[in-house]
């Protein structure tokens, strides 16, 4: 895999911004490390960041490289700051900047599929979030789209009783606007979804502090009878669960050539 952080300016946040992509070489990497690069344009995973974190953490805190290197897969991974991957009340536009530039800028840079089939996103805790807000506002664009450990119902999550969401955040992020029902409501979004959605995949630890906002958005979504892959089980909100989660991911996603 070549592996490049890239540093450029994004009209949308009007400021330089950073992000960490990998991306598939042909033959072998070197020992133990194998090539899984096609002639064609290569499929790509959008994989983001949680809340405390930055584009490099996957990188840092897992094996992400050497899992995706036999695959073929480029993999994306933007940084958004603590903006919950929103168009912010007193901050930045970085719905816009994930959902519309990034895209662009990324198939101007290098060499990835603009196919639905090929694209894929995932996250864990706000990523996990903005992972399935994206596929649910955006379904056409994905083939599948993935939660480890998602803030699932921010919402509800503002007034948690015992793990609430940092008032400093929701005042940046929202403002004084309530979230529930408009675009940045998971939960609304998929009451609303249509047929046409993108492979689904959640999965969250039986011990994480979001494990029941997990399973409130599973069961919305087999209410409504849109099917989702589901991965509950031991595991707390931290990186030996994150880890072992984004391998059991890589395979389940439709890649091209699977099956």
């Amino acid at each position: 895999m070549a592996r490049i952080r890239c540093d450029f300016f994004s009209t949308a946040l009007g400021m330089g911004t950073s992000m960490t992509v990998l991306l598939p070489e042909h033959g072998s990497a070197g020992i133990g490390m194998p090539g899984g690069a096609s002639a064609a344009d290569p499929p790509v995973l959008y994989l983001l960041h949680g809340l405390t974190d930055d584009d490099t953490i996957w990188t840092r805190r897992t094996s992400i490289e050497r899992y995706v290197a036999p695959l073929g897969l480029a993999v994306v991974m933007p940084q958004v700051q603590r903006s919950f991957y929103c168009d912010e009340a007193h901050g930045n536009r970085y719905w816009t900047f994930l959902s519309e530039e990034l895209p662009e800028v990324c198939r101007s840079y290098f060499r990835l599929s603009d196919r639905r089939e090929d694209t894929f996103v995932a996250g864990l805790s706000m990523g996990g979030y903005g992972a399935l807000k994206w596929a649910l506002r955006r379904p056409d664009r994905f083939a599948a789209a993935a939660s480890l450990s998602g803030a699932l119902d921010v919402a509800r999550r503002r007034h948690h009783p015992t793990t609430p969401l940092d008032p400093a955040v929701w005042h940046t992020v929202w403002g004084d606007r309530d979230v529930a029902g408009p675009e940045d409501d998971t939960m609304a979004l998929l009451e609303r979804a249509g047929d046409d959605l993108p492979a689904l995949y959640v999965a969250c630890g039986t011990e994480d502090f979001l494990y029941e906002d997990n399973t409130r958005f599973v069961d919305t979504a087999r209410r409504r009878g849109l099917p989702v892959t589901v991965d509950f089980g031991p595991g707390d909100h931290d990186w030996a669960y994150w880890d072992a989660r984004i391998q059991d991911v890589l395979a389940w996603l439709p890649l091209p050539g699977d099956g």
